[in-house]
């Protein structure tokens, strides 16, 4: 029993014996315990920044992406990573396809849902030459063809130039706008006075491009309409010239009110268009209206004013929208030259305007360029086709876009091709050899689509002009219009050391008041079988853009009277 009683506390030794163990685990658990914490702060700081680095090397456009939500001039993304098809296709020719974008609202809320899109997957580029590595040619491009404008606002930001012993920070995108100084890239179009805004803004701007200020001198341009009981001075059945979508007369516009207004600049008179004194003034000279429908209205409200004194003889020898009349009696004669891009373009679909368009940005459009060097006058004007779809390429190769629906296309806004078009316009004219005319551009005409969108049941149905104190230039027709101002002054500096001369025939304000003067429903017969959008682009003829030839009178007798006294 003592042995078998010994052996009963055999577990006391076996207890003591594990007492040794327990203690270094116990003292190794103290000293981990106690350890940790102090390091596990700095641990914690950092790993992050490795996470990070990991996160925005997995893509390598990933920063370049993330920029974009807080770039405050909205350069590459306001018009939206755009899902989305073409607008919708409508009935009829080029005048149908032109139209205005999405409402302003409709474009923010849809650039907002692209924004996070394109945050949380950048986008991939996978073509044979990435819109990266073409928005940089582009960039090049321009720099070299800018060199002989430094003194001169700078219009392209290009990259900074390269640290010593090589560049590794991530280069920071670069601006693919093209346009304005740094300050003015950073402001939001709103925020730049309108036109008709209290400090007149943009009209003192605009005043700075008028280069001559003799005495008597006023700005034709700033003004109000006035009253005019003596208008119209030709009516649809005394002018044959008149297109059907314009002849409000004949497909009964109801209200006729829209004619009896005349543009009364500040501080002066602007008279009636004299169609004799005109005649005279143009006598053995030539005028070219390069453009697109907008323009080829303007120049058929011309030759119904003429068509008082006499009608032209049509000598064309196209049978596309290119056209040449013969005042044979003066010598004179007008051309229109059909150029919406005002560059090089190439439809996606033969024969089917409706689809988007390549435009090669850089490239000069020789049906145009290659024939405009004996005219006297060259009037030149774009606008609403650049709203379209439509691809765009430098250097022969695709480095974005405006409204396509593929994700791997840079895409950029209507603003983007629209300075490039109208800079590689003045630098084709400004590169002729034998080219001694004088340059007129004449700025956007808005239009006045209200109550909806062009293709959701928007009209124009006013019947009284606006007061300047009523409507203010903004939104897009603003942005477009302030980028007409700074490329002509770029060009204007050019031409003068070619003496070539680049004026300003400013018809954006008193258009942004006359939301009566569209054909609107009566450019056709009423038609219930099909669906046509109301015209509020193009003007009624006879209409308010009859006024374009009393400011056109105007600038070349200005023009006659530097001659003489040069």
């Amino acid at each position: 029993m003592k042995h078998q009683a010994s052996e009963l506390p055999l577990g006391k030794p076996q207890a003591r014996k594990k007492a040794p163990r327990i203690a270094p685990l116990l003292i190794a658990l103290t000293v981990l315990f106690t350890i940790i914490p102090l390091y596990y702060p700095s641990l914690r700081y950092n790993s992050n920044p490795k996470k990070i680095n990991q996160a925005s090397s997995f893509h390598p456009h990933s920063e370049i992406t993330l920029e974009q939500n807080n770039d405050q001039d909205h350069h590459l993304v306001e018009e939206g990573d755009r899902t989305l098809a073409a607008p919708k296709e409508t009935q009829g020719d080029d005048d149908i396809a032109e139209r205005p974008p999405e409402s302003s609202k409709d474009q923010e809320d849809e650039s907002a849902d692209t924004e996070t899109r394109t945050t949380t997957k950048p986008p991939e580029i996978d073509l044979p030459s990435s819109t990266e590595s073409g928005l940089a040619i582009a960039e090049s491009l321009d720099k070299r063809a800018d060199q002989t404008s430094r003194g001169q606002e700078q219009v392209i930001n290009g990259k900074k130039p390269a640290r010593p012993g090589g560049n590794k920070e991530r280069p920071k995108r670069r601006q693919h706008d093209f346009g304005g100084s740094p300050k003015e890239r950073e402001m939001p179009a709103r925020r730049i006075p309108s036109l008709s805004g209290g400090d007149g803004g943009l009209v003192n701007k605009s005043q700075e491009l008028i280069e001559k200020k003799g005495e008597g001198y006023c700005n034709l341009f700033s003004g109000e309409w006035v009253p005019n009981p003596e208008g119209p001075y030709y009516t649809n059945e005394t002018c044959w010239a008149i297109q059907e979508h314009q002849n409000c007369m004949k497909f009964g516009k109801p209200d006729t009110g829209f004619l009896k207004w005349r543009w009364k600049p500040d501080g002066c008179e602007l008279p009636i268009f004299d169609p004799q004194q005109f005649l005279e003034i143009v006598r053995g000279k030539s005028i070219a209206f390069v453009g697109d429908s907008v323009a080829r209205n303007h120049m058929q409200s011309l030759i119904c004013l003429l068509s008082r004194v006499v009608y032209p003889e049509d000598v064309s020898i196209t049978t596309d929208e290119n056209k040449r009349w013969v005042y044979k009696d003066y010598n004179f004669n007008i051309s229109m030259f059909w150029a919406p891009y005002l560059v090089r373009s190439e439809k996606t679909v033969p024969n089917d305007v409706t689809r988007p368009f390549r435009l090669y940005l850089d490239e000069f459009d020789e049906d145009w360029t290659s024939n405009i060097e004996t005219y006297d006058y060259v009037i030149i004007s774009a606008g609403h086709w650049f709203f379209r779809p439509t691809l765009f390429y430098v250097d022969r190769r695709l480095i974005g876009c405006l409204y396509c629906p593929q994700e791997n296309v840079t895409h950029l806004k209507s603003s983007f091709s629209y300075r490039r078009a109208f800079r590689t316009a003045f630098r084709a004219l400004n590169s002729l050899d034998n080219f001694k005319g004088v340059t007129f551009l004449r700025t956007f005409a808005p239009s006045h689509f209200e109550g909806g969108q062009w293709d959701k049941g928007g009209d124009c149905v006013r019947t009284r002009p606006f007061k300047r104190s009523e409507r203010a230039l903004d939104d897009y027709n603003l942005e477009m219009y302030r980028i007409q101002l700074e490329e002509l002054r770029i060009a204007q500096k050019e031409g003068r050391r070619k003496g070539l001369k680049f004026r300003l025939f400013d018809a954006t304000q008193s258009m942004l008041l006359r939301p009566d003067g569209h054909p609107s429903k009566y450019g056709h017969w009423p038609n219930h079988d099909v669906a046509m959008a109301n015209d509020c682009v193009h003007w009624c003829l006879p209409g308010p853009i009859d006024s374009w030839n009393d400011f056109l009178l105007e600038l070349l007798k200005r023009e006659e009277t530097e001659i003489s006294f040069s």
